[in-house]
């Protein structure tokens, strides 16, 4: 007979790290979630320092998320972010074509989003930034894409614990051409083709919506007692909604007056 303390807890962050690391190095999908769904934020975030710990590359920025309305009052933060690693991170001209692994079997989706690369390294310990003063660390803005993939294809519907566990669902930021004028901008309409075919359309304003999720990620990683670093990338949440996608379909994203950002997804392999 096993003894009760010779019994894994499914709420260990390590052992949860472990099976999704383990999955993702591995490139193949997970049945279930690996344990219990973390219950709280810092539940789910220990879950996240620890598999970053695990992973064999570095951070290169973040993609950011809205908690949905059902889950705020257990996650009670507007937002949740999830690293973006090095080999992850996609820069692409105008017409450009990233291609991005995802895992079969597993959750995928594309979003379009606007991304930032940031100016700077961030203060240490500042902890009080707002979308007015996040502005001053922004190097550039561009139209992008996030890629969303996990090995556990019901990680959205468990809700933001899962979510954040497992690197906040992200597998790619494709960075694409630069918004020069985005200081001059209000808004910017959206629209989002797959294989040709419109998905969803949408309008992201740039003060609460990209500068906003900046300024939360600067709070956020300065409560983790880290901070962002120059050219880190900040992935700052979807505009047109989530939008799934097989292996070997591409995707079109058109922001108007600027340009657009193309993406084919590829079925992630095994990472030596």
């Amino acid at each position: 007979m096993t003894a009760a303390h010779d019994t894994p807890d499914p709420t260990d962050p390590e052992l949860i790290a472990e099976a999704f690391t383990n999955a993702r190095a591995a490139g193949r999908a997970l049945g279930t979630f690996p344990g219990t769904p973390p219950a709280t934020l810092a539940a789910a975030y220990a879950v996240q320092a620890a598999a970053i710990a695990r992973w064999p590359d570095a951070v290169k920025g973040w993609k950011v998320a809205r908690v949905a309305p059902a889950f705020a009052a257990q996650f009670p933060e507007e937002r949740m972010i999830g690293p973006a690693f090095a080999r992850n991170v996609h820069h692409v001209g105008p017409g450009g074509l990233a291609q991005c692994p995802v895992f079969d079997g597993g959750f995928a989706a594309v979003e379009a989003e606007v991304v930032i690369v940031v100016a700077a390294d961030a203060p240490a310990g500042k902890a009080d930034w707002t979308a007015e003063t996040a502005a001053s660390l922004v190097q550039s803005m561009h139209i992008g894409v996030e890629v969303a993939s996990s090995p556990l294809a019901t990680l959205n519907d468990i809700g933001p614990g899962a979510i954040i566990s497992d690197f906040g669902n992200n597998w790619g930021v494709v960075v694409g051409p630069e918004i020069v004028n985005w200081r001059e901008l209000e808004t910017i309409a959206v629209e989002t083709f797959i294989d040709g075919q419109s998905v969803g359309r949408g309008q992201v304003a740039i003060k609460p919506g990209p500068l906003g999720a900046l300024a939360f990620t600067l709070n956020k990683r300065a409560q983790q007692g880290e901070i962002l670093r120059a050219g880190d990338v900040i992935s700052t949440g979807m505009i047109t909604g989530v939008h799934d996608i097989r292996i070997g379909q591409q995707s079109r994203h058109v922001f108007e007056g600027v340009g657009d950002v193309q993406v084919q997804t590829t079925r992630a392999t095994a990472v030596g």
